[in-house]
């Protein structure tokens, strides 16, 4: 794996491999990298010959008073867990290569109207142009390629995979599963932000979410019922506040009333140093 700081470099390298009619890959990530992002680079070498996975804490996604400063971060390990998993190149930019000027200077935003606007977005309203304007500007620096996110953020996935759709980038967006520690909680690089007492209640956001998912299987339709037994499973450990609990068009991210298989759950839980969020297919079993 070669690692590369500029994007002059970036794109010299992947000249070189399109020329050669390699196919590119790329996973986005903001470092700290675990099982989860290991697991995007794997199936991203199993659909790709050449793997780009970048690593940059992108400032325009977090708002003032949220954890820019303390975001974890460990570029040598994260390039070990990235040689491991497969990656060709090791994208590392710093915020100079990225925004010359700094964050003030950037006068362009992208945003996702309708999509960005409900849960995450009504909780973090300026975090999706954040979120959208590095990845476009990622896609831009990349080419033409399949750009692997994971479902855990699956808002996210559903605003790229649209902004993709809307202005006709040459990229394919493909969502991968979610992976889970043993006892359900989805793997996060803010994971490492909870205390050990934290640690032990972080699994209630899976137990709420397959609370939700059995009252579904069950034959439980009326969405609010569904919001409130996900939200009394949030409320038996004491450590976390919730945030929101929510049941979803899957497509459009609007709360429904009515429930089924098809339906989304999310939830998302406030800690002292990590606010975590996760969701499950209604239909889940």
């Amino acid at each position: 794996m070669k690692t590369v700081t500029t994007i002059t470099e970036l794109r010299d390298a992947l000249d070189g491999h399109r020329a050669r009619g390699d196919r590119i890959g790329l996973v986005p990530t903001m470092g700290c990298l675990h099982a989860g992002h290991a697991s995007l680079i794997e199936r991203a070498g199993a659909e790709c010959d050449v793997v780009v996975a970048t690593i940059f804490v992108n400032p325009l996604q977090f708002a003032a008073g949220e954890d820019l400063v303390s975001y974890p971060r460990d570029l040598h390990g994260d390039a070990q867990t990235a040689a491991a998993a497969g990656a060709t190149l090791l994208f590392a930019p710093s915020l100079d290569e990225m925004y010359p000027g700094g964050r003030d200077s950037v006068l362009t935003s992208v945003a996702v109207a309708e999509l960005s606007s409900v849960m995450e977005g009504a909780s973090r309203p300026t975090h999706f142009s954040g979120v959208c304007t590095v990845v476009a500007k990622l896609f831009n620096i990349v080419g033409p390629c399949r750009a692997f996110f994971g479902d855990k953020d699956f808002q996210q996935l559903a605003i790229i995979t649209r902004m993709v759709s809307d202005l006709s980038f040459p990229v394919q967006v493909v969502g991968c599963e979610i992976v889970r520690e043993s006892d359900g909680l989805a793997m996060s690089s803010r994971n490492v932000n909870l205390s050990d007492s934290e640690r032990a209640a972080a699994p209630v956001l899976h137990r709420a979410l397959r609370a939700g998912a059995a009252a579904v299987r069950a034959g439980e339709t009326s969405a609010d019922s569904i919001r409130r037994i996900m939200g009394e499973q949030v409320a038996t450990q004491q450590l976390g506040t919730l945030d929101y609990v929510d049941v979803v068009d899957p497509d459009t991210l609007r709360p429904v009333e009515v429930a089924g298989p098809a339906s989304r759950l999310f939830v998302a839980v406030e800690f002292e140093r990590a606010r975590l969020i996760d969701n499950l297919d209604a239909g889940a079993g």
